[in-house]
């Protein structure tokens, strides 16, 4: 993993080539600047990244690597946009699963395994509003895209989306 994150192509969001671009404002850099100095001052490790890409213009934070993460860090209580991995680890399904649902988000999940029936336990355990089993990506325009508990705010996509962006009016009349 650490070496993978260290050759992600960083760059400009329209070019092909780009893995990763900037964050979406100088606000969220800094907030996620906050979140993993809050990590490191709790005991968390850095395996890689950790800070800004330097020499360059635009909000860019290197694909970084927490390990030792505790509850009360703020990678581990509040939502992180960016590319921040706090590493949990567990030893029995049954503890994953109360770890994932162990916080007041809910937007994606995602299951690592070669078993589908071990993949639809866990799925159906997860309290989150879309799951994905490996790389099989739910972001796709036909799909709903949005979360439960306090991730996101109804449902974008597919039929779904356009019922939460429609306004239904029923009018009724003498024939």
């Amino acid at each position: 993993m650490k070496s993978k994150l260290e050759s992600v192509v960083i760059g400009d969001a329209s070019d092909p080539k780009t893995e990763l671009g900037p964050l979406v404002s100088s606000k969220q850099l800094e907030n996620l600047e906050l979140q993993v100095s809050d990590a490191v001052a709790k005991g968390a490790k850095i395996i890689v990244g950790g800070k800004r890409l330097s020499n360059t213009k635009g909000n860019f934070y290197l694909p970084t690597m927490l390990t030792s993460i505790t509850k009360d860090m703020k990678v581990w209580t509040e939502e992180v946009f960016g590319p921040v991995l706090p590493i949990i680890t567990f030893k029995t399904p049954e503890e994953a699963i109360a770890l994932a649902n162990d916080t007041k988000y809910g937007l994606g999940g995602y299951v690592f395994t070669e078993d589908k029936n071990n993949f639809d336990n866990i799925a159906s355990q997860l309290e989150t509003g879309m799951i994905q089993m490996n790389t099989a990506s739910y972001v796709v325009p036909s799909s709903p895209f949005g979360g439960i508990k306090e991730s996101g705010i109804g449902r974008e996509h597919g039929k779904f989306g356009f019922q939460d962006l429609s306004s239904p009016k029923l009018v009724s009349f003498e024939k």
